[in-house]
């Protein structure tokens, strides 16, 4: 099995265009303070505890997350409770989605041990669980985090899945692909291991191949900030994550004729998440 990333030299980098109205304001300032450094912030994710870079960040609570031109973001939600019909009535947020272009990096934080990592045990129930139970493959490699997962597996391409994809997506998928019902899916595993703290980063999309889309989510998780907090968890627990201002300000001068907008149990892209 072989995995690698393409660069898009010659291709000029696309403006999300429909990237958060919240954030616009602070993603113009951010993009000016990257130009006038001339490059990226190294050697994150931070501990809010140690000194680290300044630079403009939303506020999700436990993380603390850099925005760029071209940025987007979209809090998942766990339904906590439901209707009688299953429908969610309330919920807690448990991850951050980070979007760019064609790409996608899902971040949740979890409580760990004082004296040492959760990572590698993590990763190797993580490549466990999709081997024998997802009928996928993973390969072990080294990135500028350390030692990461690579995973293939099986997607599926129901009717109702081809029905909601757009025209052009769905002319690039082999037929053969289409008739089996299924296509192979690269997803990418990253994990840092920090004082009392798990960061984990699911990548997918472009960014698997295209060294560009690539290096944006990687600048990101760089500058990424962890609030652990002094209250003991039992490891493995989600840390706890918040909406930040911006989101709630957005939503409040929206009012309600245009709520549907701001709705947090709206799935986004699916990505695997290591519970």
């Amino acid at each position: 099995m072989a995995f690698g990333r393409r660069r898009r030299d010659d291709e000029p980098a696309k403006g999300a265009e429909n990237a958060e109205e919240a954030v616009e304001a602070a993603e113009a300032e951010a993009g000016e303070e990257t130009a006038a450094s001339g490059e990226a912030v190294k050697g994150g994710p931070w501990d809010s505890e140690d000194s680290h870079p300044e630079m403009q960040r939303l506020d999700f609570g436990a993380l603390r997350i850099p925005v760029a031109p071209g940025l987007g973001f979209q809090v998942n939600f766990e339904a906590t409770q439901v209707d009688e019909e299953g429908n969610p009535l309330d919920g807690r947020p448990v991850a951050v989605l980070v979007q760019y272009e064609e790409s996608a990096m899902q971040l949740q934080v979890f409580a760990a041990p004082k004296r040492s990592g959760i990572w590698e045990d993590v990763r190797r129930e993580t490549a466990q669980d999709i081997t024998e139970n997802a009928g996928g493959q993973v390969q072990e490699v080294e990135g500028p985090f350390g030692d990461e997962l690579l995973a293939m597996v099986p997607a599926a391409l129901t009717e109702e899945v081809l029905a909601e994809m757009p025209d052009e997506v769905k002319e690039q998928i082999p037929q053969e692909f289409i008739e089996q019902g299924w296509a192979p899916q690269i997803i990418r595993f990253v994990g840092v291991d920090g004082p009392r703290w798990f960061l984990q980063a699911v990548v997918q999309g472009a960014a698997i191949e295209d060294e560009e889309q690539w290096q944006v989510l990687e600048d990101v998780l760089n500058g990424v900030v962890v609030v652990r907090g002094d209250s003991p968890m039992p490891p493995r627990d989600l840390l706890e994550l918040q909406i930040p201002k911006e989101f709630q300000e957005a939503a409040e001068e929206q009012g309600e004729e245009n709520t549907e907008t701001f709705n947090p149990f709206e799935r986004g892209p699916e990505i695997t998440e290591v519970r």
